[in-house]
């Protein structure tokens, strides 16, 4: 599905959806009655009901299996993004454990880092264009600042180890969120869910020709339906795109609450 059908608005999205959803309904319907005369509307009128609730557990077990590799791809992005955030935040913290200079240089590379990340990686994630060829320059920095202390205390000693682990552990937690950027469902599988609606109104229209009224009833519910749920898909299809988007905002609260800058004393 194209990018600019998922960057809508879910209010338009919801229009582009239902609208396109009534239109094939009403030209569905409209070819069975004008076809349901003589010979054929014995014939579509033959069509066993039976089939109805197969064709519509088909498509209610389409929209299911797509729905969580969907939803699933947001949780696993959100997730993503907390632990990053909560490593970066972790580095501040323990670099409180250090010499003033330090400290504002770590909190330089990881201010750097999440301005970077806001601004150029999220617009490339939403594009899926982000790459994982490049580490950050600013957590290559900040790591080998890290190393190249030297420690006076076990404190300092136990902060650089920790200090390490967050940077390894934000830049894992990185390389998963732009992974799960590029996540989206396959045409295949937007075919599939399309051709199982269609054929389920197909068979509503056949079994209720003899009775336009209900026809029309019964396939507007049904359309009802497969609209809201390729509007629900298509909400959260990609992770970092439209209005339900994962956004940003965890690592934007680690900049506001970074501590300042101040030197704790050695431990005896």
């Amino acid at each position: 599905m194209n990018d600019w059908v998922h960057d809508l608005p879910v209010v338009w999205m919801a229009m582009l959806f239902f609208g396109a959803t009534y239109i094939v309904t009403a030209i569905i319907y409209a070819a069975v009655v004008a076809l349901a005369t003589g010979e054929r509307a014995r014939a579509f009128k033959s069509a066993s009901p039976g089939m109805l609730p197969p064709l519509g557990i088909l498509f209610a077990l389409f929209v299911a299996f797509t729905a969580q590799q969907v939803w699933g791809d947001n949780d696993r992005a959100n997730a993503a993004l907390g632990r990053e955030a909560s490593a970066l935040r972790a580095v501040v913290v323990l670099a409180v454990g250090w010499a003033e200079e330090p400290q504002a240089r770590l909190r330089t590379f990881i201010s750097r880092y999440i301005t970077e990340a806001v601004n150029v990686e999220w617009p490339l994630m939403a594009k899926k264009t982000a790459n994982l060829s490049v580490v950050p320059q600013d957590l290559s920095d900040a790591l080998e600042l890290t190393l190249s202390l030297t420690p006076s205390n076990q404190g300092q000693q136990v902060a650089q180890r920790e200090i390490v682990t967050e940077l390894d552990a934000a830049l894992a937690a990185r390389r998963e969120r732009i992974i799960l950027s590029w996540a989206q469902v396959n045409p295949l599988k937007w075919s599939a869910l399309l051709v199982q609606a269609v054929c389920a109104l197909l068979a509503i229209a056949f079994v209720h020709c003899d009775n336009r009224l209900s026809s029309a009833l019964m396939m507007g519910l049904f359309a009802t339906g497969v609209a809201t749920s390729l509007l629900l898909i298509a909400a959260h299809d990609r992770p970092f795109l439209g209005e339900l988007k994962v956004r940003p905002d965890p690592l934007l609260q680690i900049m506001l609450e970074a501590p300042r800058s101040r030197t704790v004393p050695p431990v005896g």
